[in-house]
């Protein structure tokens, strides 16, 4: 029987590698799989070997502090991955984690094929990654097309298999006919996967929505979590006595209530893909440190934290980042956008052309299983 052991390092990966993964298992069923992953990898019945919160972390000074521990962790998760002794070494996203961890297992056993999903934002900071990356990945996929000239320049194998969160997806249609108030409209919100992304960003949404609320009684606001997430949410939500905020987790209810929003505000990430993807406009916003952003700041080369923006260089989406991420901020742009119907037809217009421009052909799972089964019988 062969083996993939799934590395992920955080919830938006543990959900990238379950869609390929899905895919996979219906085509191929005779594999054994063995993860670090969360709970969309368990899902399919994939066991982890341990919690992803033992290793995700946020920010600079976060992994300096936990230096000693991620460094457990790697050797941990090494040790486990040679046991296994995988066919192949499938990792996702989260590159200070999983790459390190690749690397290690590549050294030791080099029969071991390496394919990585997500390639570390090279156009965004640190394009001498790809030159070490090449001693031990032997295959990379590529959520954008123009990723393929960092990678064709060290002659790494690659593949451009489009972005999971702009595929359509085939969920069988939830009825929330009662979970959304009458005569309300719905504005969601995405504080983010990583519990230290929600912490800094959950008190700042619910001041937004107290502003929103003392002049508009007719908004209903929805917080988009992960499982893992969603508990710790509704605690902070309820001591603050707002009636208008409800928590999803579910995917095929988010997916609905996303449909039926007339604006989000999203933590910058790939999640404001999914959220244009949806046609709904939206706005961006981020919050770090201020050691973790002055050191952000001096080692990146774009203008802008949006994928979109970044493609178009120029601002399609706004970004309230740091000092202006605040309640209101949020509040002003939310609602000169609401009032402004042409500046929303505008944005949703050019969003629309970028997705055009970064889809597969296929589907980003149908390619990445594809690069996978390949693998696997060679």
């Amino acid at each position: 029987m062969k083996k993939i052991f799934i590395l992920t390092g955080e919830p938006s990966g543990d959900k990238l590698a379950s869609t390929v993964i899905s895919k996979l298992q219906s085509t191929n069923p005779e594999i054994e799989y063995l993860s670090v992953g969360g709970v969309n990898l368990k899902k399919l019945g994939i066991n982890s070997i341990f919690e992803l919160k033992d290793i995700t972390y946020l920010g600079f000074t976060s992994v300096i502090l936990n230096i000693f521990k991620i460094r457990k962790k790697i050797n941990q998760t090494v040790d486990e991955i040679i046991k296994f002794n995988p066919d192949i070494l499938f990792s996702v996203d989260s590159p200070d984690f999983t790459l390190r961890v690749a690397e290690k297992v590549k050294k030791i056993n080099k029969k071991i094929k390496t394919i990585h999903y997500v390639a570390p934002q090279v156009w965004i900071w640190r394009k001498n990654r790809v030159k070490k990356i090449k001693n031990f990945i032997d295959h990379i996929l590529l959520l954008f097309d123009f990723e393929k000239k960092y990678f064709e320049k060290e002659n790494i194998k690659n593949t451009f298999v489009g972005h999971p969160l702009i595929e359509t997806k085939n969920y069988s249609r939830t009825i929330i006919d009662n979970l959304i108030p009458k005569d309300k409209k719905i504005i969601s919100l995405f504080p983010g996967s990583r519990k230290s992304e929600t912490l800094i960003l959950l008190p700042i949404l619910i001041s937004f929505i107290e502003l929103m609320n003392e002049k508009h009684k007719d908004y209903f606001f929805y917080f988009h979590a992960t499982e893992e997430n969603k508990n710790s949410i509704l605690e902070i939500i309820k001591l603050k006595n707002i009636e208008n905020i409800d928590v999803i987790s579910e995917e095929n209810i988010k997916s609905d209530i996303l449909s039926k929003s007339i604006f989000a505000v999203s933590k910058s990430g790939t999640v404001s893909l999914q959220i244009c993807n949806a046609n709904i406009p939206s706005i961006i916003i981020y919050k770090l440190g201020f050691i973790n952003f002055m050191i952000f700041k001096l080692l990146v080369n774009v203008k802008f934290a949006n994928i979109i923006n970044i493609i178009n260089n120029r601002e399609i989406i706004p970004e309230l980042l740091q000092n202006e991420c605040n309640a209101k901020e949020i509040y002003k742009t939310v609602i000169y956008f609401l009032k402004n119907p042409d500046l929303i037809k505008k944005q949703l217009a050019v969003c629309n052309k970028t997705l055009e421009g970064i889809r597969s052909k296929t589907s980003s799972s149908d390619e990445s299983s594809a690069v996978l089964s390949n693998y696997l019988v060679s």
